[in-house]
């Protein structure tokens, strides 16, 4: 996710125009293209899949520019990877508590 957007329903198509528009982006295909990508190799990207996601019924052109954004996201990273191992597994725990930010129903995301 590029920093400091806000995605929320509230955001959603209000004209005939834009919800004309947004009927022909193939929003659902590709939010189900980059969670292929996640379960398969790029986990890196999964939270902003997740933040996108709750939007494909009522995705508008904010919600549109993010998916695009992971795609080239991903664009850029293809040649980079994850790499697990080194010396002995050392678990910690990190929280991230953010307060009712999400301003649809007022739940921590």
């Amino acid at each position: 996710m590029r920093y400091g957007i806000k995605l929320s329903k509230k955001q959603s198509p209000k004209t005939d125009e834009e919800l004309k528009r947004m009927s022909n982006i193939p929003y659902p295909s590709a939010v189900g293209s980059i969670q292929y990508g996640v379960q398969c190799t790029r986990p890196d990207v999964a939270y902003a899949l997740s933040v996108t996601n709750r939007y494909q019924a009522c995705a508008r052109e904010a919600h549109w520019g993010e998916i695009r954004s992971i795609f080239k996201f991903l664009k850029r990273t293809k040649d980079m990877f994850l790499i697990y191992g080194g010396g002995e597994l050392i678990l910690e725990g990190y929280s991230d508590a953010s307060f009712q930010s999400n301003d649809d129903d007022a739940k921590s995301q």
